[in-house]
């Protein structure tokens, strides 16, 4: 094989690009010169020099251009036109061939590689009959999906030039639709192979997960369709749009069945008006995105998905419903990919009636320290705080979502903290009744506080009420919070005591912010909700900013009005006590000798005893 390639190359040597040109010339006056083919198509071919390929390309263009739409309609299989026809239409193919491989190589120059781009969409817009050759179009795509080299540059290329035109997307939908299913067969009967075939399988499934990149790659960057309802015309590529005369059909003849079949009932209109149009280019786009959905999509693909599957795709499927298979898988995954697909899901479920019955006990699931760190936790909370928003939402799950969420206060970052604020902010004046959270009473008409635990000298003096005060376990929070079902979580027993403890949290921030909870938020007249977006994505760098850009209206010239003996008040640490000692020629401290600390030691033991 090696010996006949360099036997073509040592022939191709000895052509200058003045012959090449004069060649083409040839073929390009008479048919007798017809040979001629056959030699310049050897020199589309990415061994060959730039220069004798742009050369070669020029006059095959134009040859293949004028010649092939002239085909005469002749059934005698031994009439030498036809012959002569079906010998041209292989070597169109060549033709075809020979530019998808300078294309997909590796070696092809950039400058190149965008010239033979576009005389490929020549041939699509001319190579049969001014109809969109949808064949040479599928085969190209087919080619830059199934190549194994990086088609950035040339994928970046449709997209400048030629993705801008209705009838070029109409196609590649129409493509990317054959190609997933094409792989989702490949994958199935992959699967059903041997054992003992691991490493073949593992090959074959790299190239499906490149294949699978290419493809969202093209789906992603194809722009969405506008509204052609709203429009007197859209733009085409080819001149007749998707038109296809009775004579075009009879050309197809010489194309396989399924081609031709294709062809058919791709291009049957004339003159399709923008409202049909539209409702075709819906039904394209939401094929290819169904049939490359079922593909085994790879992580990092699977999350770009769900991230812009919202805005990028269901506004424009013809029916979105047919995405909540695929949702509600992702959904029940839990951790990150379900937080990535409650956008879509909630859109579904908003403004396209999807009924979801398990949504709020997958949403209280994802409430856990890790999401107040993630990446997309700003579109989640804001979805989160818009899922709280329906009237119809029962007690105890408003509760429990409270509750849940002033667990987390304690061990979240300051930032979650002001998020968490927000949004009970928000809970409690959507819910009045889940206020009891804030103040709940006993059945004895005293206030119930569960932030603080009872003082060892507060004993009743009635006997019958202490047994009732013993029974209700006064300072024991009943919320389980390992309970994965927001109705059984005991959460309209407890009270909001960690909200409490945010007063004299570290970070100035939180302490301020918690003082908006202490306002009726039942009065909803005088309270407004909180725009959780405006803390969802915050962080500890946010907060810095913001507290250096404030203004103080007083700051203090000293900390402390008298200068303290002392590091620690003596009631902080209740038993121990801190004595100054002062000595000549040394500065006034807080020192303790060992016989103090002993003795304190000693004294604080006798009395706990």
């Amino acid at each position: 094989m090696a010996s006949v390639l360099s036997k073509k190359q040592k022939k191709r040597e000895k052509y200058t690009l003045s012959d090449l040109k004069t060649l083409g010339n040839q073929l390009l006056s008479s048919r007798a010169h017809v040979n001629n083919l056959p030699l310049l198509l050897t020199f589309v071919s990415p061994s060959s020099p730039p220069q004798h390929v742009l050369e070669t390309i020029l006059s095959l263009q134009s040859f293949f251009t004028i010649d092939l739409p002239s085909k005469p309609s002749i059934h005698s299989k031994t009439d030498p036109e036809l012959i002569y026809r079906t010998w041209l239409r292989s070597k169109f193919d060549d033709f075809v061939k020979s530019l998808i491989d300078i294309l997909t190589s590796s070696t092809c120059e950039e400058t190149l590689r965008e010239v033979v781009l576009d005389t490929i969409m020549e041939l699509v817009k001319l190579g049969n009959s001014g109809r969109f050759n949808s064949a040479v179009y599928h085969r190209f795509i087919h080619s830059i999906v199934g190549s194994t080299m990086s088609v950035t540059f040339l994928l970046d290329l449709l997209e400048s030039k030629y993705f801008k035109y209705i009838d070029v997307r109409y196609f590649t939908y129409i493509s990317l639709e054959k190609i997933t299913k094409t792989l989702e067969a490949k994958d199935i009967s992959d699967n059903r192979t041997a054992s003992a075939d691991e490493d073949s399988k593992s090959h074959s499934k790299a190239s499906i997960e490149l294949s699978i990149h290419k493809i969202h790659h093209i789906l992603a960057h194809i722009p969405p369709s506008e509204v052609l309802e709203e429009k007197s015309d859209y733009e085409t590529w080819i001149g007749s749009g998707f038109s296809s005369k009775e004579s075009d059909r009879k050309d197809h003849s010489e194309l396989p069945d399924a081609e031709d079949k294709q062809c058919k009932t791709e291009q049957s209109n004339n003159n399709v008006s923008p409202v049909k149009m539209a409702k075709k280019m819906k039904l394209k786009f939401t094929k290819a995105w169904i049939s490359f959905l079922r593909l085994p999509l790879p992580l990092d693909v699977y999350k770009e998905v769900l991230v812009n599957l919202h805005q990028a795709v269901i506004p424009h499927l013809s029916n979105p419903i047919m995405l909540c298979d695929f949702l509600t898988r992702s959904y029940d995954i839990g951790g990150v990919i379900s937080v990535m697909a409650l956008s879509s899901l909630f859109v579904l479920m908003t403004q396209h009636g999807l009924e979801y019955p398990n949504f709020y006990e997958k949403l209280y699931a994802l409430l856990v320290p890790s999401i107040f760190m993630a990446k997309h936790r700003a579109k989640f909370f804001q979805l989160l705080d818009s899922c709280m928003k329906s009237p119809l939402l029962p007690a105890y799950l408003a509760a429990a979502f409270a509750k849940k969420l002033s667990r987390l206060a304690l061990s979240v970052p300051p930032s979650g903290a002001l998020v968490i604020i927000a949004l009970i902010h928000n809970l409690l004046r959507r819910h009045p009744s889940i206020n009891c959270l804030v103040h709940w009473e006993n059945d004895d008409g005293t206030a119930r506080d569960d932030s603080r635990a009872s003082e060892p000298g507060d004993e009743a003096e009635d006997s019958g009420n202490h047994a009732d005060l013993s029974s209700r376990k006064l300072g024991i929070d009943h919320f389980n919070n390992e309970e994965s079902d927001p109705a059984r979580s005991n959460a309209m027993r407890s009270s909001l005591w960690e909200i409490d403890t945010l007063r004299h949290h570290y970070c100035p921030p939180v302490s301020r912010f918690v003082l908006s909870l202490e306002t009726d938020l039942t009065v909803r007249a005088k309270t407004t909700e909180i725009a959780v977006n405006d803390f969802s994505s915050g962080s500890y760098a946010t907060i810095f900013r913001e507290e250096m850009g404030r203004r103080v209206k007083q700051v203090p010239v000293a900390f402390y009005k008298a200068t303290p003996t002392s590091l620690f008040s003596e009631s902080e640490f209740v038993g121990w006590t801190f004595k100054g000692k002062e000595s000549e020629g040394e500065e006034t401290g807080t020192i303790i000798s060992e016989e103090d600390d002993h003795n304190s030691a000693k004294r604080q033991r006798i009395g706990s005893s």
